[in-house]
């Protein structure tokens, strides 16, 4: 996506006036068919088709964003109604308008309800035909608006492995932005995270695409729920960024993806067909960057062949921000130089089935010219327009298009959905190390504890983030938990840039001096306490989207940034315990503090409840739980380093190692898990035929805390190159001390279904290593031999029953390339 501005903090006293809610149209009789809510909405929909100008049907593939100040709004951000009618006037109207959030300086929730009902009410009332126009909104964890609650970014919330909570955090967001005027959220984000240098990493769930799934689908349903939309609480979701966005060559955002067609379909589109064909997603954002040299928004294989034509989509595509454009040349950041002029992206962008054209009118202001000069067809635009107005009739804003601005302000940011967003912060934080169990501490026995470091007293809320009710810094999350009863110390330690902020397009480096000055004053402050904590890692400057030029957030290199390691070697010099958080939007390559430091937290960012939920795992009132959804690579020379790589891509360095500093699904607890008795419950199956594995899993402490039990799957030999494993399952599980629980986990024929030699997806028959345990690590695993038997037909397959003998995987390194023919 392109540039979100920050609302401010500012809260604007000025109201519009309040907007009566009613039928668009006419009384019954007489009424046009597109205007009955009696008829199908496809009924209404051809109905209405038929009624538009040719330009008011292009008017519906263009969106407004930045043209707001000049055509919609006053100088305060709210609704200038002589402005709207010498802008619209005499225009055939607009399809969307992008983010009302960011009206003036920001709207609270009743300024925005209040907003989006004016606006709304002059295109139903003052445009010829009345039709509404669709807000959209960036909701990527929360609301991104003045007020809205903020929740951990995906990369934290897939490190929960908990759908459950992530659809229910979805559905509270889809409550806030809907109950403010909005009807599409651009989220979530389902690309697969391939490299960690890309900045966008934050953004995604993770590298394993059955996770990102998962949590995908969640998403969608939390933000669509039915899709019927009756009790206007849900909003349209939107896929991103739709292909292969995830492993950009050099790690650079918008860069061409190098893969081959099996990894495409079975890696990167994969999590977009889950999301759709489970989910029922309603609309998809096209990428930025190219496959095989042809790019997203100009691609009709990718957009009509296998979105619409094989996996049946019936929604809408749109546009990322300016990128029809660049399918010519855009200056500020990049080009395709597939079109000559804007005419020509416009015209590749419609053949490739681009609904929409976001942010602002652009390339498809050509779109009536070039209907007639007959380089379109009208019949072009009818097929793209018709799904939009399917959509906005089955919102119901041809009926009610308003919304109570005493309900926005009511449920935005509420009590209710501040205790979700800390449990989810709670389920985020991941536990890399804990030596001699310096943690939890004991407040009992404390009497004072220094908090150091940059990220120890500012916001960390990562990119696309509003601005909360409120916000808990680390540093005030511990001072509230520990009262009056311990000396709290702080000093800032060093800077990771100067200011720091994800808008801002320059990024200051810090300066040495003042920074090893500050150190000095940490060291100092620090030597006073029994215990430190250091909250260190990036900020939303050093991992954010690089939209242009002038604005980076792809790096070379993983190594914390400025002298956070000088700062942590200080501390440790103190000869205090240590206990280190980490907060950033990208795996960081940490071998120092892994080796040096006693306790390591991984807390990606949390949002709004960042110091609640700090405090809370710091002092044993919550038990952390989290996993890594990505691998914590060694150095930037060690990528790529996810974990499904195929047998021969892992062999080995010189005077190196080649594993991962922390693997996928990694992550420990203040209490301790035993796994016994793997076994399946059908030790042979047909191909299109399900059995499960079980697994006895024990709490072994002396604390209740939580597991995710995980399942990958390996086929031993195959037509194609397979993974050394592959996530196909995963539980969590709550125990209590002494507490034992069987999970099950099924394993269906897409469990083991793959693109074989020809292309077809396919369960080939054969034995599958079955592996389950607490991360994606040999040690960590349990394996199962599964038989895959020839005499049943491949297809069609089917989840139908959901079992395994028990037997150590080995741990040799050279034994994952053993069995390569039968």
């Amino acid at each position: 996506m392109g540039r979100i501005r920050s609302t401010g903090r500012t809260r604007f006293m000025k109201k519009t006036a309040p907007v009566r809610t009613r039928h668009a149209g006419p009384k019954a009789s007489g009424m046009p068919a597109y205007k009955n809510p009696a008829l199908a909405p496809e009924r209404r929909v051809k109905d209405l088709l038929s009624r538009m100008t040719l330009e008011q049907k292009a008017a519906q593939m263009m969106c407004i964003w930045r043209g707001k100040a000049e055509t919609l709004l006053d100088a305060d951000g709210n609704f200038d109604p002589a402005k709207a009618k010498a802008a619209f006037g005499k225009s055939p109207g607009i399809g969307q308008v992008g983010r009302p959030s960011d009206a003036g300086r920001g709207k609270d929730a009743r300024g925005m309800a209040e907003l989006t009902n004016a606006i709304q009410k002059f295109f139903v009332e003052e445009m010829p035909l009345g039709v509404p126009v669709i807000f959209h909104e960036e909701c990527l964890h929360g609301h991104a608006a003045l007020g809205g609650t903020s929740f951990p970014q995906p990369i934290g919330l897939a490190a929960t492995f908990n759908p459950e909570l992530v659809e229910e955090l979805f559905a509270m967001t889809a409550l806030e932005a809907r109950s403010r005027g909005t009807h599409q959220a651009l989220t979530p984000v389902v690309d697969v995270a391939r490299d960690p240098r890309w900045g966008r990493v934050e953004e995604t769930y993770g590298e394993d695409p059955y996770l990102i799934a998962r949590m995908g689908v969640a998403a969608v349903r939390g933000l669509q729920a039915d899709a019927s939309f009756r009790d206007k609480t849900r909003v349209i979701a939107t896929l991103k960024h739709f292909a292969a966005h995830g492993q950009p060559e050099s790690g650079m955002n918008c860069a061409p993806a190098n893969v081959s067609a099996r990894v495409l379909r079975e890696t990167f589109l994969s999590t977009f067909k889950a999301a759709i064909q489970e989910a029922g997603a309603i609309s998809v954002m096209a990428s930025y960057n190219e496959i095989d040299g042809v790019p997203s928004h100009a691609n009709r294989w990718l957009l009509r062949d296998v979105l619409r034509k094989e996996w049946g989509f019936k929604g809408y595509v749109v546009s990322d921000y300016y990128a029809i454009w660049e399918l010519g040349y855009r200056p500020e950041t990049h080009g395709h130089f597939v079109a000559k002029d804007k005419a020509e992206s416009c015209r590749l962008a419609v053949k490739a089935g681009v609904n929409i054209e976001l942010p602002d009118p652009d390339c498809y202001r050509e779109l009536v010219s070039l209907v007639r000069k007959g380089l379109l067809r009208e019949s072009e635009l009818d097929e793209l327009v018709a799904p939009m107005l399917l959509w906005k009739f089955k919102l119901g804003l041809f009926e009610d298009p308003y919304v109570d601005p005493d309900v926005a302000q009511r449920v935005t940011g509420c009590d209710a959905h501040r205790e979700l967003a800390l449990q989810a912060a709670r389920e985020t934080i991941t536990l890399l190390k804990n030596e001699n169990n310096v943690a939890p501490l004991d407040l009992k026995r404390l009497h004072s504890i220094a908090v150091i470091g940059p990220n120890a007293n500012r916001t960390l809320l990562g990119g696309y983030s509003g601005v909360p009710r409120q916000e808990v810094t680390v540093l005030e999350g511990i001072k509230s938990k520990v009262g009056d009863g311990v000396k709290v110390l702080y000093n800032e330690g060093c800077k990771i840039t100067v200011g720091g902020g994800w808008n801002p397009d320059e990024v200051t480096a810090s300066d040495p001096e003042e920074d090893r000055k500050q150190i000095a004053e940490a060291t100092a402050i620090a030597s006073q306490a029994e215990v430190i904590v250091l909250a260190i890692g990036g900020n939303e400057q050093t991992s954010r989207e690089a939209w242009g030029l002038n604005h980076k957030g792809d790096r070379a290199s993983l190594d914390l940034i400025g002298r956070q390691e000088e700062l942590v070697k200080a501390m440790l010099e103190t000869g205090k315990p240590v206990i280190v958080f980490l907060f950033n939007g990208r795996p960081l390559s940490i071998n120092y503090i892994s080796r040096r430091v006693p306790v390591v937290f991984e807390c990606w960012y949390l949002g709004q409840e960042t110091g609640r939920a700090v405090a809370d795992v710091l002092f044993g009132d919550c038990n952390p739980g989290g996993k890594l959804p990505i691998s914590i690579p060694r150095s930037a020379g060690h990528l790529p380093a996810f974990y499904n790589h195929k047998p021969s891509a892992r062999r080995g360095y010189l005077f190196d190692e080649v594993s991962p500093l922390y693997p996928f699904g990694y992550g420990l607890s203040y209490t301790t898990f035993e796994f016994r008795r793997l076994r399946l419950k059908r030790k042979r199956i047909g191909r299109n035929e399900s059995t499960q594995a079980l697994v006895e899993v024990r709490n072994t402490g002396d604390r209740a805390g939580t597991e995710v039990v995980q399942m990958y799957v390996r086929d031993r030999v195959s037509s194609v190159t397979r993974p050394v494993k592959e996530l196909k399952g995963f539980q969590k599980v709550s125990l209590e001390p002494g507490e034992a629980k069987t999970v099950a986990l099924d394993i269906t024929p897409d469990s083991l279904a793959f693109y074989d030699v020809n292309m077809n997806y396919v369960v080939e028959p054969g034995e599958f290593e079955i592996l389950v345990g607490n991360s994606s690590r040999d040690g960590d695993l349990q394996k199962a031999i599964l038989t895959v038997s020839v005499g049943v037909s491949p297809a069609p397959f089917s989840a139908t029953s959901p079992s395994i003998t028990t037997e150590k995987v080995r741990t040799d390194p050279d034994a994952d390339a053993l069995n390569r023919t039968r």
